[in-house]
This record gives structure tokens, C-alpha cells and sequence, in this order.
């Protein structure tokens, strides 16, 4: 690569995306996606070959180390094509469009994403990986490119009249399930025993390998349990999240998840690290946390949340996007170790137990070396050892955190520092709700660093950009962009008690209805009205690797009628959740977020406010950080005055009795006894949701 450096540079070093700037040394004349490339396909009536793919994408890299710096395959690209390489994370939109043609027309879809597109950007042929080769009946790209060349020139016209066939089925794509109908509490229900069947009862999850971790049914799961059997419920979370934590999907000196198992038993990662996975696997074992009260997932959610400050927050409050799979060119090199290099470090009486407990042996469990991972329980194996369970747990941290430092001197994978909106406003909701339940002011001081950043980094002239990086935002946001970071800022406003944050919540929804919301479909457009044009105007409604823009809004919607006192919002939800009432229970492992929507709609919803000085209000709502109650909103303030009562209904009235910090809690604006001591609190919790 460094002779390559001294040999070509292209467009891409421009550019600010660290998955584009590491293509900008190919011999392929990349552009980025942008007029002057597609001004350039236009003039020269050249193809367009478009590649998406991120930097944490594995095969990304292989392709681009096979094919892109490859001087023969770069020619052939550069005789024939307008070639443009696009960041799937910074621009979503085109992504969604392009791998819909792929999965229609193959069945199947991926990263890298390898489409070709006529100048007016239809497409034509697609897929994703291809080798450089032909290679187990996968066309060589070299022959692909010669083959996408000749289609061109020879069959424009079949290509010309597929395009309003082609158009047509695009916009179908993303068309809303099945059609409008009344959603139902029993949908809860069937949703339920959908999941069930899915349910791997040997090692948690859902399915079979590659096995992801659904972190988004587990939440809908935690919150079903209050309308059913809570016990069976409870052990498909607790045996999906101990199985996890366990295993080596969870990075067990580090701390936080990667992106999903290879294997059903949840050993074998593909290595990276995504901010998204993160921010959604710490609220889950929070709220299990709540439920439980079990302090391994405290551990867990502290562990993850660690990581990300330490590793991945900018200065400037900002939160990364992604650690890659790879470091030196192998994936999972910097995670994984030998028996040498462990009893190196802990010495031979040591290594030996640390060994037994997290599987490290000389054949290894992934290639000869040894991801870490356990199945002992510790109070059996203890025992087993003749030491108390205190002991050896201490013994063992004390075995991490040695090898945590020797693994701080490895070569680090890669890291792609670009800050997302979408992703942020995630991660900004889990420090908050953390920072919440466990009282924790490192974590709440992190969470407003990042609301903060949100505020004034993510918004320019009162518009929400997309992506930001050394100090500058660029790209119109997206409605999942919005979407997020308004549950952000709900999450930090309900965790400080600080008006602004709310204020703030609701302008952005405002500026959100009016330039997203299609009053004929009752959803959000997943692209603004002043967009750039594309092929399509793609909606997003099925929750994939993140909760869909529509989904999270839903919840927003729920949650600002009754902050705000909107009852149009209410509506507005109701009839967004009308859209998907059919499908919902059908596939509700695409549905995850849509599900705790429709949980929250159906509630009761919980209503508290907090009234008086900080520390007192704060005693009285420990009985709250103590319970899981997802179906709540939370209001605070030191005193209520007419203004603030007209902008927050919940705290019109409210007053802190006799000096003392009153806390009430209501349901559809109708109250209970105030409370004034802790135990009244927990009493009224008590009656209220049957909860102990």
C-alpha cells in the first residue's frame, strides 16, 4: 500500500469519510457521489459502476485489496465506467435504494454493494462481492466488468424500457406491509408467540447461525412480561443475555459487544465493534438490570458504556461510528490469544485457572488461538478450587486487566471516526437512562457532553445535519437522524430534569413533520422534501441492525403528547401504528422498536413529577430508578411557574409541600396522593403496577 501511495491519489482524498479516504489511493479514478460525477456520466455517456460498503465491513476490504488495487482491473474500470464510491453510513438513502434492486433481482443482498446504473441512475445488474476471478461459480469481476461494458453499449434499449418496470417495483419496495388496519392488544400476544417459535431454548437468541443479538425483541420481551407469564418470558431474556455476556461476541477484557456470531452458541464474532449495537445491548441489560436486580448485568452495562467513553468519544462530545473486524490485515488478531502469551503475563498457577475459566487452550477455539469466553459458573468452579467466589472473581479481574494492558500495546484495529447523528442520538439515550438508573454522575456528565454536541455541532442554521468529522457537519440529515436524536434528548430531559432539552425535543419534531411526514401513507419519508432527488423517495419501516426512523418516531410521538400535552401526537402515533398492525405480529423480529410503540400505546403509561430541590427529589425517585418502567415519562423541577406549567401540562399545579420535595405519579393527567418519603413513593408504585 505504501508503494501504491506514491503512485496514485484520487478525488476520494478529499473527502472527510474515513471509509472513502481509505480508497484514495487506488489506481481506480474514484469519485464520491456528487454532481460533477454524475454530470460526468451524462457528458461521456458512461455507466456508472456505484460500490457501497463502510469501513468496518470485512469484505469490503478484501474486494477493495483484490480488485480496487488492482492495476488491470483499475484500467478496465476507468475505460468504462463513471466509478463512484459511497459510504453507506453517510448516505443511507442511496444505499437502501440500491440494495432493494439487489435483493429483488438476486435474493439476497450485502456489503460491499456493487450496482450498475445507467447516467439517470436506474440500475441495470448488481450484486455484492465478487472476486477478482471466476471462483466457485461466482463470476470473476474482471469478466464482469468487460460483460457490464458490453451490456451497455450493446442492449440499451432492453435497459432503457426495464426502467419504469424497474422504477415501479422500487417504489413498492418501500410501501407500508400489508395495508391499514386496527391494531389490537392480542397483537402483543401473537407477537409473542412468534417469537417463541424463533426462540433458540440451548443457547438464547433467535434463529440459527449467523446469529445477531435482537437486542430490540429482548426489550419488547421485558416489557410483555407485565401482560403475561412473566416467568417463561423472563428466561428467554435472561438466557439470551447471560449467553451473550458469556460469550465472545462480547469482548471480555474491554468490554462491549460486537456485531454478531458466526455460530449459534455466540463464540465466534465477526469482530467489529458498531456504536449502534452498543447503544441498543447496554439499554437492554439495563432494563434487565431493573428487573432482575442481578449486578452482572449492572457489570455488563458499566463495562460497555466504559468502552465507549474511553475509546470512542471525541473531545468535542461526539461519539464514533465504528472499531473494524481487522488490525494488520487479519481479522480478530487483536482480541484473540495463546496459552504462551496468558501464563507469560499471570505466571503458571495462575494461567492455568484463568485458562480453565475463559477457555484458552493450546489447540484453541478460532484458528489455532483463543477468543475468551466462559461457561463455568463461578460459585461451582470456586468450589471446585477450595476458594471462595469473592476471591476468585478478583483473582480473575485481576487476570483482565493484565491482559487488557498487554493488549493496549497491540496494534489497534480500525477505527472510523466520523460522528453520525442517528448513531449518537442511540448512544446519547443509553448514557442517559444509565446515568438515570444508576445514579452514576461520570455517566450523566458523558451524556450531556454528548447532548451538548448534538446541539451545537449537529445543527447548523437550525437544520440537523448527518455525519460530522474534525470539527465539521455536513449531509442533510435523515429521519432516523431526527428520530434519535429527539429520543436523545427526551432520555437526557428526563434523566436532569432540565427543561431545554424537552424544548429542544419538541421544535426538532415540529421541523420534522413538516418536511417528512406524508399525510396519505401516515409515515415518515425516510428523506426530507428538499432532498436531492433520487431514484426514489424510499420510506424505512422494518427495524433492521437499527430501530427504523418511523418506528423510533412513533415513540416519540407517544411520549412528547403526553409531555406536552399534544393529543394530536397520540393520534398521529395511533395512525402510524394502524400501518403496520398486519405485519407486526407476523415478523416481529423486524419489528422490535415497533412493538415497544405499540406497548407504550397500549400502556398504562406511568406520569411522575419531581418537584423541589435536586437532592431531595432525587431521594424520592429512587423508588422509580429501582423499578423497570419503560411505559413512563418523568418530569422535574425545583418550582413550577405559570410558563412552565403552560409548557410542561404534567407540572401545572405541582408544588413541593412544607419545604419538602413532593413527587406525584399519575396516569392520564389524573394523580394520586402526593408523595413526600421514599416509602410513600414506593407504595404508590406499588398499587400502581403491581410491581414489588
Amino acid at each position: 500500500m505504501s508503494d501504491q501511495k506514491t503512485q496514485h491519489t484520487n478525488r476520494l482524498i478529499r473527502t472527510s469519510s474515513p471509509y472513502l479516504q481509505q480508497h484514495a489511493h487506488n489506481p481506480v479514478d474514484w469519485h464520491s457521489w456528487d454532481e460533477e460525477a454524475l454530470q460526468a456520466a451524462r457528458e461521456e455517456d458512461k455507466a456508472i459502476l456505484l460500490s457501497i460498503g463502510y469501513s468496518a465491513c470485512h469484505w469490503c476490504h478484501v474486494m477493495e485489496h483484490e480488485s480496487f488495487e488492482n492495476e488491470e482491473i483499475a484500467g478496465l474500470m476507468n475505460e468504462h465506467f463513471i466509478n463512484i464510491k459511497v459510504d453507506r453510513e453517510e448516505r443511507p438513502d442511496l444505499d437502501a435504494i440500491y440494495m432493494n434492486f439487489v435483493q429483488m433481482t438476486t435474493g439476497s443482498g450485502g456489503w460491499p454493494l456493487t450496482v450498475f446504473l445507467t447516467p439517470d441512475l436506474v440500475p441495470f445488474y448488481g450484486g455484492t462481492y465478487f472476486p477478482p476471478e471466476d471462483y466457485y461459480g461466482r463470476p470473476g469481476f474482471k469478466r464482469l466488468l468487460q460483460a457490464m461494458a458490453d451490456t451497455y453499449k450493446i442492449r440499451r434499449p432492453e435497459i432503457e424500457k426495464d426502467r419504469e418496470g424497474i422504477v415501479q417495483r422500487l417504489n413498492q419496495a418501500s410501501q407500508w406491509g400489508q395495508g391499514e388496519a386496527e391494531l389490537k392488544e392480542s397483537s402483543l400476544d401473537e407477537a409473542y408467540s412468534a417469537l417463541l417459535s424463533q426462540f433458540d431454548h440451548h443457547h438464547g437468541g433467535f434463529g440459527e447461525a449467523p446469529k445477531f443479538p435482537g437486542a430490540m425483541a429482548l426489550s419488547f420481551l421485558l416489557r410483555y412480561q407485565s401482560r403475561a407469564e412473566p416467568k417463561t418470558v423472563l428466561s428467554m431474556v435472561k438466557l439470551s443475555l447471560d449467553e451473550m455476556a458469556h460469550g465472545g461476541i462480547y469482548d471480555q477484557l474491554g468490554g462491549g459487544f460486537h456485531r454478531y456470531s458466526v455460530d449459534e452458541r455466540w463464540l465466534v464474532p465477526h469482530f467489529e465493534k458498531m456504536l449502534y449495537d452498543n447503544a441498543l445491548l447496554s439499554r437492554v441489560y439495563l432494563e434487565a438490570y431493573q428487573v432482575t436486580g442481578d449486578p452482572y448485568y449492572r457489570e455488563i452495562v458499566e463495562e460497555t458504556l466504559g468502552w465507549v467513553g474511553r475509546e470512542m468519544q471525541d473531545e468535542a462530545g461526539g461519539f464514533y461510528s465504528a472499531q473494524d473486524a481487522d488490525s494488520e490485515g487479519e481479522e480478530g488478531k487483536f482480541y484473540v490469544w495463546t496459552p504462551e502469551e496468558v501464563e507469560a503475563l499471570l505466571g503458571k498457577e495462575k494461567a492455568q485457572v484463568f485458562g480453565d475459566y475463559f477457555d484458552v487452550s493450546s489447540g484453541g477455539n478460532f484458528e489455532g488461538k483463543n477468543i475468551l469466553h466462559h461457561r463455568r459458573e463461578l460459585k461451582s468452579f470456586s468450589e471446585s478450587l477450595g476458594i471462595s467466589p469473592e476471591d476468585l472473581k478478583q483473582q480473575l479481574d485481576g487476570g483482565r486487566q493484565k491482559l487488557f494492558g498487554q493488549r493496549e500495546t497491540r496494534i489497534r484495529p480500525g477505527l472510523d471516526d466520523k460522528v453520525l447523528a442517528a448513531w449518537n442520538g442511540m448512544m446519547l439515550t443509553a448514557f442517559a437512562d444509565a446515568a438515570f438508573v444508576l445514579k452514576d454522575q461520570n455517566l450523566l456528565q458523558t451524556a450531556v457532553h454528548n447532548a451538548e454536541f448534538l446541539a451545537s455541532e449537529m445543527l447548523v442554521e437550525d437544520r440537523l445535519l448527518r455525519s460530522w468529522k474534525d470539527g465539521k457537519a455536513h449531509l442533510n440529515a435523515y429521519l432516523e437522524d431526527y428520530a434519535q436524536v429527539i429520543e436523545g434528548w427526551l432520555a437526557i430531559y428526563q434523566s436532569t430534569g432540565d427543561a431545554a432539552w424537552l424544548e429542544k425535543a419538541g421544535q426538532l419534531m415540529e421541523q420534522q413533520l413538516e418536511l417528512f411526514w406524508d399525510s396519505e401513507q401516515n409515515s415518515f419519508y425516510f428523506t426530507s422534501r428538499d432532498h436531492e432527488e433520487l431514484l426514489v423517495r424510499h420510506r424505512e419501516f422494518m427495524d433492521n441492525a437499527t430501530p427504523s426512523g418511523n418506528s423510533v418516531s412513533c415513540l416519540n410521538l407517544l411520549k412528547l403528547a403526553v409531555l406536552l400535552g399534544k393529543p394530536d401526537y397520540r393520534d398521529r402515533a395511533g395512525r402510524m401504528l394502524q400501518q403496520v398492525a398486519r405485519i407486526l405480529p407476523q415478523y416481529p423480529s423486524a419489528f422490535g422498536y415497533w412493538l415497544q410503540a405499540a406497548d407504550f400505546f397500549f400502556g398504562p403509561v406511568v406520569e411522575i413529577a419531581a418537584v423541589g430541590r435536586p437532592a431531595q427529589r432525587n431521594d424520592l425517585l429512587q423508588a422509580v430508578r429501582d423499578r423497570f418502567l419503560p411505559n413512563k415519562v418523568v418530569t422535574m423541577a425545583e418550582e413550577v411557574d405559570l410558563e412552565l406549567g403552560r409548557k410542561i401540562p404534567l407540572l401545572q399545579g405541582k408544588t413541593a409541600g412544607d419545604s419538602q420535595a413532593t413527587l406525584y405519579i399519575c396516569e392520564n393527567y389524573s394523580c394520586r396522593e402526593p408523595a413526600t418519603t421514599s416509602e410513600a413513593v414506593k407504595k404508590l408504585l406499588h398499587g400502581l403496577t403491581n410491581t414489588d
